[in-house]
């Protein structure tokens, strides 16, 4: 096991890749419904196309929306984040999906880094139910002390391959991908927000722990 050596250009372009491939997908699927009207005059061709247009342009603007606070600036160096505007996104990243989302926390001001470590284990328990299922997530504490737990349930449930060791900012090969860069910088998060993460599996069910340290 290795330490990964990556500097700013190479973060900044993997992280890149990641917001594109979660948004390329419903961006691709407006063109294809645009590209339905203008050739087909059947009507409920053009009803089809038109119920695609909407719910794939709702999908790629909640898309943003969460990547704008789990990857993004969101104000300011210090700045704090409402939790309640994490809420609404992670809620909007689950809209028309297939696992079924909770949430419980109190509306408190959070450091943004806490924030957007929250929000990158929301995205990391997405893929502990690669079949679907549903998503608890409970925040205790406040901004100076604070508890997230993360519960994802569902058919055939996993701890993402390699995780505690990317979340340690180490690999077999000193390196990282694509795949692998948001457990890898949810990591550097953590380390910058002083808090803790684990993960346990039990049956099918996985939880992500992370708490102040």
């Amino acid at each position: 096991m290795a330490t990964i050596s990556l500097d700013s250009l190479d973060l900044a372009a993997l992280l890149c890749s990641r917001v594109c491939h979660d948004v390329i997908s419903p961006v691709g699927a407006i063109v294809n419904g645009l590209e339905v009207l203008e050739d087909d005059s059947d009507a409920s061709m053009r009803d089809f196309a038109l119920d695609l247009i909407q719910k794939s342009a709702r999908q790629a603007s909640a898309r943003l929306q969460f990547a704008r606070l789990a990857f993004g600036a969101a104000g300011s160096a210090g700045a704090s984040i409402d939790l309640g505007d994490a809420e609404q996104v992670a809620r909007g990243l689950f809209l028309d999906d297939k696992i079924t989302f909770s949430w419980s926390a109190p509306r408190l001001l959070f450091p943004k880094n806490r924030v957007k470590l929250l929000l990158n284990l929301i995205m990391i328990a997405t893929t502990a139910i690669p079949r679907g299922g549903s998503i608890a997530v409970s925040v205790t504490g406040d901004a100076e002390a604070c508890a997230f737990t993360i519960v994802s349930k569902g058919l055939n449930a996993r701890i993402p391959a390699h995780s505690e060791a990317l979340l340690a900012g180490n690999s077999d090969s000193g390196t990282v991908d694509a795949h692998g860069i948001q457990i890898f910088y949810a990591g550097m998060v953590a380390r910058a927000s002083n808090m803790s993460v684990a993960f346990s599996i039990e049956g099918d069910e996985v939880t992500i722990r992370s708490a102040t340290v």
